[in-house]
């Protein structure tokens, strides 16, 4: 670890930790937390600037996890790319792939099938519920609850079960086809799905009423790593994180795709903008999310006909390039399709929730103590694989 001080006025480092001799009381230390540490949500890096227990300074250091998708899909067809399309955010797997599934089918005019898009807005939503509920247990383990995540995995398994049967997946679905599904839902599945919703449903307050409200959870949470509505803005936050703040943003209501527009979808927001915002607006989401998918799949058991186009073999997008863009459980995705004619892209470019999301920490970290840094990491809810891509 390398340190600095300035109370001469002149800028020094200093060593400090094992071996280091000659330290000093009163220099700034740098510490890195990560890229391999418990708090850091995988492997982002942290490099810090302590005055004893307050952080001073704070650089969000990514591309560890690097994996170069926007090349990978430049030599790769338009099917395969929905296979690494729903990795980078390994928690919103099925909404990754609706998002390049639709760029696809906007450049080549592609009408889906109407049951495929109330079946996508279905799944995308469980999706939804299925995501928030990992953080929802995950965080309040890392500030030292560690009850919470046992009762959001039990609402997960409920919701998992599902979304397995219907894909054959529990993570990574491949669902999703360039013109709709890939293959229709097995009999009866829209009234399993349903009663899988009313037991997570009924089960929530469980969840709710255990941490919301918990005096030492509020503790660690209210008023640490306020982030304002502007600077949610200028950094292009989304999601719950930029709704906590009071930005009233949500691309199914405001800017529809699929078949939004004829629903009405509550957008939870909240003021504060603090950890516990953040939070609140997590669980109050997921009560909206499987109103949401229930509504969807009302709508499923009244439509008939297929859930998928007949494309040839070689899906080739025409020359040209779109923009569609998606309200993921994280936040706005969006994917910047460019075509040559080919059956691979020229360019696919995305543009994460995650990556937007963890830029405003060197704006929010400095000023708090290393335990809150903990609180405030864990409460901006990202995935790694999504910022590095």
């Amino acid at each position: 670890m390398t340190g600095m001080t300035t109370d001469t006025g002149e800028l020094r480092e200093l060593t400090v930790g094992t071996g280091a001799g000659g330290e000093q009381l009163g220099t700034d230390m740098v510490l890195n937390i990560g890229p391999q540490h418990p708090s850091t949500h995988g492997v982002l890096r942290l490099k810090l600037v302590l005055d004893g227990e307050r952080v001073v300074a704070a650089e969000p250091i990514v591309g560890y996890m690097h994996r170069g998708a926007e090349k990978l899909f430049e030599v790769r067809d338009y099917r395969q790319i929905i296979v690494l399309a729903n990795r980078h955010d390994w928690l919103s797997a099925f909404s990754n792939e609706l998002g390049v599934a639709l760029a696809v089918e906007r450049l080549m005019g592609l009408e889906v099938p109407e049951r495929a898009t109330w079946l996508r807005m279905a799944l995308a939503e469980l999706n939804r519920v299925l995501n928030h509920l990992m953080f929802l247990g995950s965080y309040p383990l890392e500030i030292g609850a560690i009850t919470p995540v046992f009762y959001a995995f039990r609402e997960r398994e409920t919701i998992q079960t599902v979304m397995e049967e219907v894909s054959g997946g529990r993570i990574h679905y491949m669902f999703n086809r360039v013109g709709g599904l890939k293959e229709e839902v097995p009999a009866g599945w829209t009234g399993r799905a349903r009663a899988a919703i009313g037991e997570v449903r009924h089960r929530m307050p469980d969840l709710d009423r255990l941490i919301r409200r918990n005096e030492i959870f509020l503790a660690r949470t209210v008023g640490v790593g306020v982030l304002s509505a502007a600077d949610a803005a200028a950094f292009g936050a989304s999601g719950p994180v930029a709704r906590a703040s009071g930005l009233d943003l949500d691309l199914r209501r405001d800017d529809p795709y699929l078949a939004y527009d004829q629903l009405d979808v509550p957008v939870v927001t909240r003021t504060a903008g603090d950890c516990h915002a953040r939070f609140e607006v997590l669980l109050d989401q997921v009560y909206a999310s499987l109103d949401l998918a229930e509504q969807c799949l009302d709508r499923v058991d009244r439509l008939t006909g297929p859930v998928n186009t007949r494309l040839p073999k070689v899906v080739k997008a025409p020359e040209g390039h779109t923009y569609a863009w998606t309200e993921n459980p994280l936040g706005i995705n969006g994917y910047y399709l460019v075509s040559r004619g080919e059956k691979t892209p020229w360019r696919l470019k995305l543009r994460t929730a995650s990556y937007a999301n963890v830029q405003a920490l060197a704006t929010l970290l400095p000023g708090c103590l290393v335990p809150d840094l903990i609180a405030i990491l864990g409460s901006m809810f990202f995935v790694v694989g999504d910022i590095d891509k």
